[in-house]
């Protein structure tokens, strides 16, 4: 396996610690080769000359948390949350409006 080798549906880096033979989270290094060298972020590509791959290894981490950090954001400047069915381009335009006249105390009338 090439050491940028990727996988094909998520773009994921192949050749990482986490999809080795020998990560092990219970031993020193997370790694059971003894003389291979230290890899510090065993989910990015790395040139350990050790690896063997294992199918099924990698099991992606913090998706959900990054799901609901971004519904957060979302939240907080008011933009439509994904499984919202919102009406069209006008109401957003409407909604953001009415937000400025409530955050600068305006009534939306010219003076």
């Amino acid at each position: 396996m090439a050491r940028r080798e990727e996988c094909p549906a998520c773009g994921t880096d192949l050749h990482v610690c986490r999809m080795c033979e020998f990560y092990d989270t219970s031993v020193a290094k997370n790694c059971r080769e003894p003389i291979a060298d230290e890899v510090r972020d065993k989910e990015r590509a790395n040139f350990c000359g050790y690896f063997k791959p294992v199918p099924g290894a990698f099991r992606q981490t913090g998706s959900a948390e990054a799901d609901e950090a971004k519904a957060r954001l979302a939240a907080l400047f008011g933009e439509p949350q994904p499984d919202d069915a919102t009406g069209s381009a006008d109401s957003e335009a409407d909604a953001a409006k009415k937000k400025l006249e409530q955050l600068f105390g305006g009534d939306g009338r010219k003076k």
